[in-house]
């Protein structure tokens, strides 16, 4: 993602935020859930086949390619300064030295750009197509060959809810090629605070919109929450994505977290009959 790019999404997620008192519209694409355990889905409501991009859900990927590169070493190492000409859309949090829990709980795009950078073209490209995750192209904006600067922000990669599902199963039960350190370190920086009783809730928000040229459009905003969540008894992995019709706030991220943590008991212990 250029520096024009970031000026247009930066001008759109204003937008968002002036219109925040507006109605909204907003449609629930998919909502799914599966037993990490089995696979064997417990809920699957809506388009759940269909790949948009992924925004900042990345970060999980990112993380686990972090931590096993070494690039990142735990959750408070390395702390990277911001420096002038980084995203800064995301207000006063980002303009601050960011380490990776930080980067997690802010969703730094900055710090995502800084890891991609450092693995370089032909790792990123390598790691994304071992995790198998989604459409694997990490090329960027068509004819930009700017994939670490944000092939995952409406740009060339692309994952479905469904996709996104698998992927969490496959860290939830450690089938990725990456050291043990990535998946505990990823564990921690993606825990949510607080928490349902009784449940340990991982995931991470995205918000992005149609298009593959890096152009945010806040009247089309979507919002993903995905990860898990663990029980004495079992462990539920789950994606739900929604789309706006309008400019709304929070974004659209936030509030497919909210309101999938709202119905996380409800999908927990949902029957093993899927819903369609």
């Amino acid at each position: 993602m250029n520096a024009e790019s970031l000026r247009r999404w930066m001008a759109g997620a204003l937008l968002a935020v002036a219109a925040g008192s507006a109605p909204a519209a907003t449609r629930t694409l998919c909502t799914v859930a599966a037993e990490a355990s089995t696979g064997k889905i417990l809920v699957q409501e809506g388009d759940c086949t269909t790949r948009v991009t992924p925004a900042s859900t990345f970060k999980i990927a990112l993380s686990l390619m972090g931590f096993d590169a070494g690039i990142l070493q735990d959750d408070h190492a390395p702390a990277w300064p911001f420096r002038q000409g980084y995203a800064d859309w995301g207000g006063e949090p980002w303009r601050q030295t960011t380490d990776p829990a930080r980067w997690m709980k802010y969703s730094v795009v900055w710090f995502s750009q800084q890891i991609a950078g450092q693995l370089g073209e032909a790792r990123f490209q390598q790691y994304t197509r071992a995790f198998q995750y989604g459409n694997e192209d990490v090329s960027g904006e068509a004819g930009k060959h700017n994939g670490t600067s944000g092939a995952w922000i409406n740009a060339s990669l692309r994952i479905s809810p469904l996709e996104q599902v698998r992927f969490m199963e496959k860290i939830v039960n450690r089938q990725l090629p990456v050291k043990p350190q990535a998946y505990e370190m990823t564990g921690r920086i993606t825990r949510i605070e607080p928490g349902e009783p009784g449940i340990e809730v991982h995931g991470k928000t995205g918000t992005g919109s149609p298009g593959m040229d890096g152009r945010y459009d806040p009247a089309r905003a979507y919002g993903w929450f995905v990860g898990w969540a663990t029980t004495a008894s079992r462990t539920v992995v789950f994606a739900r994505l929604i789309q706006d019709d309008q400019p709304t706030a929070p974004n659209a991220g936030l509030r497919a977290r909210d309101g999938l943590l709202k119905e996380l008991p409800t999908l927990i212990h949902a029957s093993d009959a899927p819903r369609h």
